[in-house]
């Protein structure tokens, strides 16, 4: 399943990263741990064969509940740095629940969300739907590209990202070229796509 994309998460991260630089004296571990947690739960792509329906957004880090131990535990570490993480990481999945939805609560084991990506007539014909595919990926990927207010709010995450950085942590400048990594793995995998649907 296409997920908003990890290069907007990470801007996120760096948003969040550079403005706390401007309240709190960061280093560069320290704002490096905020830019990672705002994508780390993402790998757990790799354990969706244990996820419900194999989706990895039913997975416990695709809840609020990591965020919440990382942010109590900054408080009782008083490490501003974890604190700040931790909401990154939270973020992270209320902004999934943008696009497909997410396991918001774990334990009612309910993906929920606005989904705006999907309607719900999609949502009832889903597995048809998905058989029209010749990789039932495509179905996502072709919805989230076909989206103008995601191209937008990519596009504007992209540009706070870099006002942020530029006004508020200017020696972390070189951090955008890994945005750039991330919009590429999306583009490329986009077009790849397109090819298998296209043959």
């Amino acid at each position: 399943m296409i997920i908003i994309h990890i290069n907007c998460h990470y801007a996120i991260g760096v948003i969040l990263a550079s403005i706390a630089c401007s309240f709190f004296y960061l280093n560069t571990i320290e704002f490096w741990l905020i830019v990672i947690f705002s994508t780390v739960c993402d790998l757990d792509i790799f354990l969706k064969k244990f996820a419900l329906d194999r989706n990895h957004r039913n997975l416990i880090s695709h809840s609020i509940i990591p965020s919440l131990i990382i942010i109590i535990i900054g408080t009782f570490t008083l490490w501003i740095a974890l604190i700040i993480s931790g909401i990154s990481y939270l973020l992270h999945i209320i902004i999934d629940t943008l696009d497909w939805g997410t396991n918001f609560f774990y334990f009612n084991h309910k993906n929920i969300g606005f989904r705006f990506l999907i309607s719900k007539e999609d949502l009832r014909n889903l597995e048809k739907i998905l058989t029209e595919y010749k990789n039932p990926t495509s179905f996502f990927d072709f919805k989230y590209y076909k989206n103008k207010i995601i191209q937008t709010i990519e596009i504007l995450l992209f540009i706070l990202m870099v006002i942020s950085i530029i006004n508020f942590a200017y020696n972390y400048l070189y951090i955008i070229i890994f945005y750039f990594l991330g919009l590429l793995f999306h583009i490329l995998r986009h077009y790849h796509l397109l090819k298998i649907e296209k043959n």
